[in-house]
């Protein structure tokens, strides 16, 4: 999923509880849903970020040949200035995006 063209606010937002307990029916499995969720997002995240570091990455660091690579500077604020995995997580349950089951709930 492409997380740079999500719509959803850069701050936390006050939200309605009845919202995240409808898909569920419990508001506790809604958080572990999300939860989990925003931890997908994140190594999601954080995988395509190491990728394009190690793009500009030299195969021999010396301290006399460190020097500030402007690239990696311009990609590190970009993914700073994304939203937090965890509103991304609650847009993508609010409009439906997420699919989820409940294994105990199937068993019976």
């Amino acid at each position: 999923m492409d997380y740079k063209k999500v719509k959803t606010a850069d701050e936390a937002v006050t939200r309605d509880i009845e919202k995240f307990s409808q898909g569920t029916g419990n508001i506790y499995e809604t958080v572990v849903v999300l939860s989990k969720r925003a931890n997908q997002i994140a190594l999601d995240m954080k995988e395509e970020l190491n990728e394009k570091i190690e793009e500009f990455a030299t195969p021999s660091d010396n301290l006399e040949e460190v020097f500030e690579n402007r690239e990696q500077i311009e990609i590190a604020r970009f993914y700073e200035q994304l939203p937090k995995p965890t509103l991304i997580a609650v847009q993508e349950f609010l409009d439906g995006k997420i699919y989820f089951r409940n294994p105990n709930e199937e068993q019976k």
